[in-house]
């Protein structure tokens, strides 16, 4: 998937990245530029079991995938051409370890125009994705899965609050949060 990801980019331009989740507060990457971007034909959501980095095997977490359907306000990154190999291995590092996303080159509109950017989406079709959860199930996540960067709702969290800083208001975000704020009160549902 990267010699393809690499290929369909050509090596002629600078590299443009669409960031939707943690790459908003944590992009890791060495870029000179960054816009506000919106991407059509996909949305953000929390539905990618996560069994390491925000989970376990026997604990799974989440963490957003981007899927078919709707839109999705984010932000662009820009690499510069020269520095574009190295950017590819730092993507491939942090987002394709277990090769579950599917990379796509998608039209990301920005105020200065539309930019072709490279981004990790999500098949409904593929195992890591959650398909319908309940409230009751993404609460009992919430209050239990943790991986090694950390719980599903500190990833939460941390994702609504750069939204909002820059913002973008995520209301399925939000509600979701809602329901695990719920819990940590003492306010949540009683067995």
């Amino acid at each position: 998937m990267l010699a393809r990801a690499r290929a369909q980019w050509g090596g002629q331009r600078d590299l443009w990245v669409f960031g939707y989740g943690s790459l908003l507060w944590k992009p890791e990457l060495d870029f000179v530029e960054r816009r506000a971007a919106q991407v059509f034909g996909w949305h953000r959501a929390l539905k990618m079991w996560s069994r390491v980095n925000r989970g376990t095997p026997e604990c799974p977490g989440l963490v957003f995938g981007l899927l078919s359907g709707g839109s999705c306000r984010g932000m662009v990154f820009r690499l510069p051409r020269e520095d574009c190999e190295q950017g590819f291995v730092t993507l491939w590092q942090r987002e394709m370890v277990t090769g579950v996303y599917d990379p796509r080159w998608l039209p990301c509109r920005t105020d200065q125009g539309t930019v072709q950017a490279l981004a990790f989406t999500l098949s409904k079709q593929s195992p890591q994705h959650t398909g319908s959860l309940d409230d009751q199930e993404y609460r009992r996540i919430f209050s239990t899965a943790a991986g090694r960067f950390g719980t599903t709702r500190d990833y939460a969290r941390k994702t609504y609050e750069e939204l909002r800083r820059l913002g973008i208001e995520d209301r399925a975000l939000a509600r979701l949060l809602r329901l695990s704020q719920a819990d940590s009160d003492g306010g949540g549902a009683s067995a």
